[in-house]
């Protein structure tokens, strides 16, 4: 990890004060990883990447951030942040927070390019953050269908929802509880043959647009359904809309729900998390209270 964070710093331009990563020792490496967990990437079996994160009670920290010059712009700071994230929630924490130096207004935007905001300004730069996603356990379908009641409370009109998950990892289920938390009419069944399907508000509240992508192939195709005319009286739910419905709003409310690595627990642990000025401000771990 030290050579990484060497090799990723030093081939920074310089600054004033120089970087301290800079001056890391293997001890001052290793004190960090007792404190807090790390996280690395590799490619063939070589490490190409790295940091270190901390821990301050909601707050996760993320610290020396390094991709070795030649792998940049290949996804691997990205994907990091996203393991780190995913550690830090299961620690308690509920944001990550990172200093982005002045002297790389670029790097700064690049963070904020994805999903990152700035929190406040320090002498060296400004303190970006991000909303970790709020995480629910679901050990039985009763459950997801509870949790799919309560994010209902928070859905409005024009809210785009896009879940996903492995074939049977309980979108669908999920979706049967938002329909019945909004009060549409049904049965809310997986539209995988029609691709789309309209269920009404019996009362004042916003329809339920149900929309299965699986065998779309493009943002096109999803176009192709029209869902712009029902989006601004509707709640709209997209299976399997990762890389395709995203370009439906500026705001969209991204649901992942992954199963447990034991095949005999049926356990599903479904992550929420929003982007965009719809859900900012939105708390979304009021999920994770029954």
């Amino acid at each position: 990890m030290l050579e990484v964070i060497h090799q990723a710093f030093g081939a920074r331009p310089a600054v004033d004060p120089p970087a301290a990563a800079l001056s890391d020792t293997v001890d001052d490496v290793l004190t960090r990883l007792a404190a807090a967990p790390g996280v690395i990437a590799e490619v063939d079996g070589r490490m190409v990447g790295c940091l270190h994160t901390s821990l301050d009670g909601e707050v996760g920290g993320l610290h020396r951030v390094s991709v070795l010059p030649g792998q940049r712009t290949h996804g691997v700071a990205s994907t990091m942040v996203r393991g780190a994230g995913e550690v830090l929630l299961e620690l308690g924490a509920k944001r990550l927070e990172l200093l982005c130096r002045k002297e790389f207004p670029q790097t700064c935007q690049w963070w904020q390019s994805h999903g990152f905001r700035v929190l406040r300004e320090t002498p060296l730069g400004q303190i970006l953050g991000i909303d970790l996603p709020a995480r629910v356990e679901a050990a039985t379908g009763e459950q997801m269908q509870e949790l799919g009641r309560r994010l209902a409370g928070l859905l409005r009109a024009g809210d785009v929802v896009v879940a996903s998950g492995d074939l049977g990892a309980g979108k669908t289920t999920l979706t049967q509880g938002i329909g019945a938390g909004l009060d549409v009419d049904g049965p809310v069944i997986s539209p995988t043959f029609v691709l789309s399907r309209v269920h009404h508000n019996r009362g004042a509240g916003p329809d339920l647009v149900h929309v299965d992508a699986y065998r779309l192939g493009s943002e096109a195709e999803l176009f192709d359904l029209d869902l712009d005319l029902t989006l601004p009286d509707a709640v709209t739910l997209v299976e399997w809309g990762a890389g395709l419905a995203e370009g439906l709003s500026d705001s969209v409310l991204q649901i992942d729900i992954r199963r447990s690595l034991d095949p005999d627990d049926e356990t599903r642990v479904v992550y929420f998390f929003g982007t965009g000025e719809r859900w900012q401000g939105v708390d979304l771990h009021q999920l994770e209270k029954e």
